[in-house]
């Protein structure tokens, strides 16, 4: 990847943490703006519930984005399955509507395979445009290789073949935009790692799959 690429993906990867803080971040002005001219006490007690409901949810994003994009300092190269199922459950309970499901078959993960894990979530959960279910699996066998598998399944699976294809390293020429810079991100630290991604799309389900091999 040369400098040219990226710094594009660096700067698409920035744009799309901005569009996701925009909406709880405005809701939070527009509620402190309302509080200000607010006098009755009910409407007061609403206003600082709404507040309190964007505050959480832009702390929920900055936290994930932490450990999906950034270096994730304060972590060692190994991290707690716990971190990112904290992240990904804040999200799902964001989400309403969607039912999650784990099975874990491990207490910690690298930092990479923790990226992949993130973001593979994330797809999955922005596919269940009408709710439904999500399955995520991890398993990792030190030596050898880390396996995730991500299944969506819902009444509708809103889903972009260009975001599949870039996961699996297969991103069409002009192809990187703010909606694949993640795909794109998470292909190359599969690659770097000697792995790679793929997925399927099946009737009212979405499956994405991460093979990471292990020194």
């Amino acid at each position: 990847m040369n400098d040219n690429a990226s710094t594009e993906l660096a700067s698409l990867l920035c744009s799309r943490l901005c569009h996701d803080l925009l909406s709880p971040v405005g809701a939070l002005s527009n509620g402190l703006e309302l509080l200000a001219d607010e006098t009755d006490p009910e409407m007061r007690q609403r206003c600082f519930e709404l507040l309190e409901q964007s505050a959480r949810i832009s702390a929920d994003k900055l936290r994930f984005f932490r450990l999906a994009f950034g270096a994730a300092g304060g972590f060692g190269e190994m991290v707690p399955v716990e971190e990112p199922r904290q992240l990904i459950e804040a999200l799902v309970g964001d989400a309403k509507r969607i039912e999650i499901n784990w099975a874990l078959a491990t207490s910690e993960l690298p930092k990479g395979a923790v990226k992949v894990l993130l973001n593979l979530a994330q797809v999955a959960l922005d596919s269940l445009v009408r709710g439904g279910t999500l399955d995520i699996g991890a398993e990792n066998r030190p030596g050898e290789a880390v396996e995730i598998v991500v299944r969506a399944a819902g009444p509708k699976i809103a889903f972009d073949e260009v975001i599949g294809n870039t996961l699996e390293g297969r991103m069409p020429e002009g192809g990187l935009t703010s909606r694949t810079a993640a795909a794109r991100m998470v292909a190359l630290v599969a690659k770097q790692a000697g792995g790679g991604l793929q997925f399927h799309r099946g009737e009212g389900t979405l499956v994405l799959g991460a093979v990471l091999p292990q020194a």
